[in-house]
């Protein structure tokens, strides 16, 4: 929204509101810069109308929009989207003679022995892939001249067919991009109301099976994402917002909305990402350098890594697993994610095998213990059946929780069909769970040179810290966090992001041949492009943050590692300086390195933060290691399964424990949207800033 739009007087607005929808639930967390204050609301998502939700939070915190100077929002839609295949029906244009290289892809198998393999399905039919007549080197140069008559008449086949999305790729447009945009102009004249993706808008790297696929992408999620972020923006002016309204990227970073509806493939991991940025901000607050950040909610769970202070990213990912994904070549956070969440539903498959997710019950009906119409058990259900959640007590008591009917459904669906107990059976899907969500742990730090016994693990979500203690063990963390507030983590994330604006360009040099001042001309020119872009914000940062990282490989390689910068090197002219840091993190990325080999800078990558005012962390009140008599609740049983048996349990409210408390398990830790796990051998001790600090012990007693 822009200045001209703002009712009121902008001075007045305090409140800085931040949104995160997930597959289960809704989150807001709202921070009131007058008084200091952050308040918190959560409501199931409402998949038909996803505003109604996002209002829901709103009225249950009693936010009043029009004391609003700044939205911030993250969203599932674009991933779901993409997932479920449900985006809008899009054609390809691509330069003639490569009609086929989306569905070709990269020709990997990477179950060789699998007979039931299949391989990725591209998002757009061949009957809907069309080729242009044109051609550029790989130098920019010209090779063969546009025929816009050619697209035109296209372009009118596919507005007789009623095309809703057209996305554009061709070749080495990275180098010189003059065709594609000439192709995007002429398809916005004769088809109007369509959706139409330039691959340079998003990427200006070579390889053009990621860039394809890209492009591709945000045409696909294109209208339905920018279709939903109009809804929301005009209900929110409706509300009386006057502020400015940012979306959340998949790197953590915020960009306005006018651009979250045209480049929507950015905000395809915005709700995870923002929870890493919040794990990074309590990390730098606590001095803790390195850590994991892994979020449970209802329907998946997800790890990233935090190294050295910074979130660790990646320049491309694979959505939809590595066997049959489509790769998406834009910066993001390097999220690993699993579909195990609370509610992924436990069935038994062929020969009476156990098998949790990765289908979920979502919202719609939900676990059978919400009460909804759900008759599969879960894993939330699991956690009621075993003492972890109170059927009395959850979210604050204002969502009942149907104890007897979950425990129907357990016996009828898996007890009784394996021969077990209701006890049994859950403990069963909590382990098989436990085990799935490792390997999202595992696959961000083990698989990337890491030792994650080394890190402290920072988790949050709603389901997160019911098992954050089992799957510390799991995998042999010996240090957890439970952060202020898991239950909103991604949402109070948000408070903590920064603008951020992410550019590269392939130059293909031998680091020994290396121009510096060619180099410098070209980050140069990106960093000026951030900065024009923060400086058309409607937003104005504390300061402008300039980050510089290289793809290099070593000489023969195919692939690259990218190696973060200093703006040293480049002062200084270090080749050397460069080169044996591009050795050490090869290193730790795979266990090897080639000091003595020559090196490629493969592209230049720069991001542009412009740093944002922070949310203070409040300090809670101080106690002793005596814990207080007044956030004891109750004792309940609850069933471990290295005792064996329910054992008799200390129940704690959170907002009654103090700083330096310190206590034992078994014990559950239950707050407003979350219950924290306390297994028999760890150790609670609560920091200065309320976070529940777990030393992680031994099963064996």
């Amino acid at each position: 929204m822009t200045q001209a739009n703002k009712q009121g007087s902008p001075k007045q607005a305090s409140l800085r509101v931040a949104v995160d929808i997930g597959g289960t639930f809704t989150d807001m967390a709202c921070f009131d810069e007058t008084t200091g204050k952050i308040s918190f609301g959560k409501a199931l998502s409402t998949h038909g109308k996803l505003v109604d939700g996002i209002q829901n939070t709103l009225s249950e915190a009693g936010v009043d929009l029009t004391n609003g100077y700044l939205f911030l929002h993250g969203s599932t839609i674009a991933i779901n989207t993409l997932l479920e295949r449900t985006g809008a029906k899009t054609a390809l244009l691509i330069t003639e003679g490569f009609r086929d290289i989306y569905e070709i892809g990269r020709v990997n198998r990477p179950d060789a022995y699998n007979l039931f393999f299949s391989k990725h399905e591209p998002l757009v039919p061949r009957s809907l892939r069309y080729e242009v007549p044109e051609r550029l080197r790989a130098d920019g140069s010209l090779h063969k001249a546009l025929d816009e008559s050619v697209v035109r008449a296209l372009a009118r086949d596919l507005k007789a067919k009623h095309v809703e999305a057209v996305a554009v790729l061709l070749l080495h447009s990275y180098r010189k991009p003059d065709h594609e945009r000439r192709v995007k102009a002429i398809l916005q004249e004769e088809i109007p109301g369509a959706f139409v993706t330039a691959s340079h808008e998003l990427s200006q790297e070579y390889r053009e099976f990621e860039r394809v696929s890209t492009a591709v992408a945000n045409s696909y999620v294109g209208p339905r994402v920018s279709a939903y972020l109009g809804e929301l923006e005009q209900h929110l002016t409706q509300k009386g917002f006057g502020g400015d309204f940012y979306a959340v990227q998949s790197t953590g970073g915020l960009f306005p909305v006018e651009h979250a509806r045209r480049d929507c493939v950015r905000m395809l991991e915005s709700g995870p990402a923002a929870g890493v940025i919040g794990a990074q901000a309590i990390c730098e607050q606590l001095g803790m350098p390195d850590s994991i950040a892994f979020d449970m909610g209802g329907t998946t769970a997800k790890a990233g890594v935090i190294s050295e202070g910074r979130p660790l990213t990646t320049g491309s990912a694979l959505i939809g697993g590595y066997e049959k994904a489509l790769p998406i070549q834009i910066p993001m956070m390097d999220i690993f994610e699993v579909g195990t969440g609370g509610g992924s539903i436990a069935r038994l498959e062929l020969g009476n095998s156990l098998r949790v997710g990765p289908r979920s019950a979502g919202s719609m009906p939900g676990p059978v213990c919400y009460g909804r119409g759900g008759t599969e058990p879960t894993v939330t259900d699991a956690n009621l059946i075993l003492g972890r959640l109170d059927e009395h007590n959850f979210l604050g008591g204002e969502m009942p929780l149907y104890l007897e009917r979950t425990q129907a459904a357990m016996d009828e669906k898996i007890a009784k069909p394996l021969g077990l107990d209701a006890t049994k059976a859950a403990d069963g899907i909590l382990r098989i769970a436990v085990t799935q969500m490792s390997h999202a742990v595992k696959a961000v730090t083990t698989e990337r040179g890491l030792d994650a016994g080394s890190f402290t693990m920072v988790v949050y979500g709603g389901a997160g810290p019911l098992h954050a203690s089992a799957i510390a063990r799991e995998i042999g963390i010996r240090k957890v966090l439970i952060p202020y507030a898991p239950g909103y983590f991604s949402a109070y994330g948000m408070l903590f992001s920064d603008l951020r604006y992410d550019y590269v360009r392939s130059v293909f040099r031998h680091l020994d041949d290396l121009s510096f001042d060619e180099i410098e001309a070209i980050y140069k020119g990106m960093e000026d492009e951030g900065r024009a872009a923060i400086g058309a914000s409607e937003i104005k940062p504390e300061e402008l943050v300039f980050e510089r990282a290289a793809d290099m490989r070593y000489i023969g390689q195919e692939h690259a590692v990218t190696v973060d910068l200093a703006h040293r090197f480049f002062a200084a002219k270090d080749r050397t300086a460069i080169k044996n840091h591009f050795d050490d993190v090869h290193a730790i990325r795979y266990g090897t390195s080639a000091p003595k080999e020559p090196a490629d800078i493969v592209s230049l990558r720069v991001t542009v933060l412009g740093r944002m005012k922070k949310p203070p962390r409040n300090v809670v009140e101080a106690g002793s290691e005596q814990t207080e008599t007044a956030a004891l609740r109750t004792h309940k049983l609850v069933y471990f399964r290295s005792a064996g048996e329910y054992v008799s349990t200390a129940v704690y409210k959170r907002e009654l424990l103090k700083s330096e408390n310190v206590f034992h398990g078994p014990a559950l830790v239950e707050e407003h949207a979350s219950t924290t796990v306390v297994q028999p051998g760890d150790t609670v001790t609560v920091d200065l800033y309320g976070n529940l600090q777990i030393s992680i012990g031994s099963d064996r007693t």
